[in-house]
């Protein structure tokens, strides 16, 4: 099963840390990747391969111009879309029939306003609390639940950099070649 976010309305000039936030939390929680839409924002790619170099892969990283036929593709393709939203059905309610369901997943997370259209394209509108959240929360929770923690323990292929786990301190083993 492939579990990819799509990060709706990314603005350059207020969103640059939170959308890279959302690509770092999909990576590390298990997604397969992540696209966004809205502005043109080349150095998210940028950083995110740069994460991806040196601590491993896969991932995908892309920018989507027209998310509504991207999305609309998704759809054809078989993708189960669930759209995080405080407005959904709470997480627990759903979670178990989200798993179930052996679909790839395609996880839809807003920047600015979400369109009401996403709300009805998507078969599951989940919301992880009733109340304000952040995207880059909600997105954590999620795949934690999708994955029932096991993302945790996922292994990245081709790492340059691994951390070894310290009861104090850091400690960072140089595995692969730079």
């Amino acid at each position: 099963m492939k579990v990819y976010v799509l990060r709706l309305g990314h603005r350059v000039q207020r969103d640059h840390r939170v959308t890279t936030h959302c690509a770092l939390v999909a990576r590390a929680f298990g997604a397969d990747g992540l696209f966004f839409t809205g502005d043109r924002d080349t150095s998210i790619i940028i950083s995110v391969q740069d994460i991806i170099n040196r601590w491993g892969g896969p991932f995908e990283i892309a920018y989507i111009p027209n998310w509504r036929v991207w999305l609309k593709k998704k759809v054809r393709d078989g993708f189960e879309v669930m759209h995080l939203t405080m407005y959904g059905r709470p997480v627990n309610k759903v979670i178990n029939n989200i798993k179930r369901s052996k679909k790839d997943k395609l996880i839809i997370i807003g920047a600015e306003k979400v369109p009401g259209e996403v709300y009805e394209i998507a078969r599951h509108n989940v919301s992880i609390t009733l109340q304000p959240h952040s995207e880059v929360a909600a997105l954590a929770v999620f795949l934690d639940r999708l994955f029932n923690g096991k993302e945790l323990e996922k292994k990245f292929t081709t790492p340059e950099l691994v951390i070894m786990p310290q009861f104090r301190g850091k400690k960072v083993k140089r595995v692969g070649k730079k």
